[in-house]
């Protein structure tokens, strides 16, 4: 019988460099959201692929940055948080968006951790080859990693050969889920991510990061399907009008868009029921944190 591989990857890098769309990949579905708006990935997300004998754990990190608010603060102490006891800590960088100020700022945090280091330089298919090589190498220069991979999270370039090293990198251990498990978040979790996922790519030009949603009620019903209430919590009344739309067009959007995808994803007929509260001091509101799956930081 061959012995089982089983452990904990990392998932770190600055906003926007495709760590959900990477982890997405690997696992072989979606069960991260992803959309253009930076910081989209707000609590830890745990997707889980198979790939031989090795059970993948791939922790997807809100992006690290240099926190100002207090949500800023818990993404930010998330991401260190979920790198915490990792088997293999993977560094994803925007290979076409190069080396900025983010970048640094979580590289040199990286110095002092122990766990074994990656590179994965994302988005090579929209990326100048050269440039590529020339991040590759300054990056390795600043703090060497063990590895160095190119991959394209969007088209799968790389992605078979990234997810191959990372199996054979796993340590002997028996697997910690079931083979058909794909992900650690609750389905009311996944609600609330689909929810917040299709606000950001239909109004991420026009509504503030200051977002969230709040699940009031999720049930079961007796045919099997589920019944979903929302509550979107905005910060000012002019944000509300935007997501309600002319007529509530924009909401309906919303939520039908939603509900496609969590009847997809969940193999079930839902019932989702969005309401916009005005809520000017959310992001204060320390129930509300433990509903998005964040820690209190002071």
């Amino acid at each position: 019988m061959t012995e089982q591989r089983c452990g904990l990857i990392a998932i770190v890098g600055a906003p926007n460099a495709g760590k959900s769309t990477l982890v997405n990949a690997l696992v072989g579905q979606k069960v991260a959201i992803v959309s253009p708006k930076a910081q989209t990935t707000r609590t830890r997300i745990m997707g889980i692929a198979i790939e031989g004998d090795a059970q993948l754990i791939l922790v997807d990190t809100p992006g690290i940055f240099t926190p100002e608010r207090r949500l800023d603060r818990a993404m930010v102490a998330a991401a260190w948080e979920g790198a915490d006891g990792a088997d293999l800590i993977a560094l994803v960088v925007d290979g076409k968006g190069g080396i900025g100020p983010k970048v640094h700022t979580v590289i040199e945090s990286l110095k002092g951790r122990r766990e074994r280091k990656i590179l994965i330089l994302n988005k090579v298919d929209i990326a100048d080859k050269p440039r590529l090589l020339g991040h590759a190498a300054k990056l390795n220069e600043i703090l060497p990693f063990d590895e160095t991979y190119f991959v394209s999270a969007q088209t799968g370039d790389g992605v078979p050969e990234l997810k191959a090293a990372l199996a054979a990198a796993m340590p002997q251990e028996p697997w910690h889920f079931p083979e058909d498990q794909v992900s650690d978040a609750t389905d009311r979790m996944l609600a609330a991510e689909v929810t917040r996922e299709q606000l950001y790519l239909q109004l991420h030009k026009e509504l503030p990061y200051s977002s969230a949603i709040e699940t009031e009620q999720y049930k079961e019903r007796e045919d099997g399907s589920v019944e979903i209430h929302q509550q979107i919590l905005v910060e000012r009344e002019t944000q509300r009008a935007i997501v309600l739309g002319k007529g509530g067009s924009r909401i309906k959007e919303i939520g039908a868009r939603a509900r496609a995808e969590l009847s997809r994803l969940m193999g079930v007929k839902v019932h989702l029921y969005l309401h916009v509260k005005v809520r000017p001091e959310w992001q204060e509101d320390r129930s509300l944190y433990r509903e998005i799956g964040l820690d209190w930081v002071e």
